[in-house]
């Protein structure tokens, strides 16, 4: 384990010490190391159902459509943004939903950091583990980080939500939060074959308040073109796959090709 990363028990709040394969705090809450690399750190008791985060099926068709590199853009995007307000060359960067990890990878590398990637779905996580076994991967939740105090240099949230106060904790002073946030026409075109009709919404981050200062907030779009398999396995890994009726269904399929607006914003929050 990365000494650089300082982990608490989800359970009691001690610091967790590495002994053999296993994390214990010193009133003996122990956490194994899998044999996949990851440390479970979500107890029962903080779950909300019996598997939480998503599905494999929906893991596999997010692995599929990421590492297709359509939105390669929208890491770079956060990994510039980080590298301008990190306060460190090689910060502890946490990356909250890593999903199965395609982000947490690349900005491990772009921004030269010591990362732990989280996710409340095993599966997600358990898959992380075959993309590196360089990043710390952990099953938590966002609602109760598993991290001391002020440990944390930088947070990335991709397209998750934000927990302004947990972040705020685990950040260290100067610290900053790296968002990601749909735009209002993101993926308007797919949403024009699933909705009958579609209402253009005006998408913009969520203001924030307490010890978390937004020193920068930028907007981004750009085309993607979608073959029908790579445009399926992108409708697997939104919400929209749970809503869409078969007859749209059956539109979907018939449809080759497909032309995307992928439109987003990346903001930056400083801890004051």
């Amino acid at each position: 384990m990365n000494e650089n990363i300082k982990l608490i028990c989800p359970v009691c709040g001690n610091k967790l010490n590495a002994l053999e394969k296993s994390l214990v705090c010193k009133k003996n809450h122990s956490f194994d190391i899998a044999r996949q690399g990851y440390i479970n750190l979500l107890p029962v008791q903080n779950k909300h159902s019996l598997n939480p985060g998503d599905t494999k099926a929906m893991l596999l068709a997010r692995r599929e459509f990421l590492d297709s590199g359509k939105y390669s853009a929208i890491c770079r995007d956060v990994a510039d943004a980080v590298n301008r307000y990190k306060i460190t060359k090689t910060p502890v960067l946490a990356d909250i939903g890593c999903g199965e990890g395609y982000y947490t990878v690349r900005l491990a590398e772009l921004c030269n950091a010591f990362c732990a990637g989280i996710d409340i779905s095993k599966d997600g996580v358990r898959a992380a583990c075959s993309r590196s076994r360089d990043i710390l991967w952990l099953v938590s939740t966002a609602s109760r980080l598993p991290f001391e105090d002020e440990s944390v240099d930088v947070v990335t949230a991709m397209f998750s939500l934000l927990m302004p106060e947990e972040y705020s904790r685990v950040l260290k002073k100067g610290g900053c939060v790296t968002e990601v946030t749909v735009g209002s026409r993101h993926l308007y075109e797919l949403k024009e074959i699933i909705y009958d009709e579609v209402f253009e919404q005006d998408k913009h981050p969520a203001p924030v308040s307490g010890s978390l200062k937004e020193v920068e907030c930028t907007e981004h779009s750009y085309k993607i073109s979608l073959d029908n398999s790579r445009l399926k396995a992108l409708l697997l890994m939104t919400p929209h796959f749970w809503r869409i009726r078969r007859e749209r269904r059956e539109m979907l399929e018939n449809t080759r090709n497909l032309e995307l607006t992928v439109h987003y914003w990346v903001r930056v929050l400083c801890k004051k």
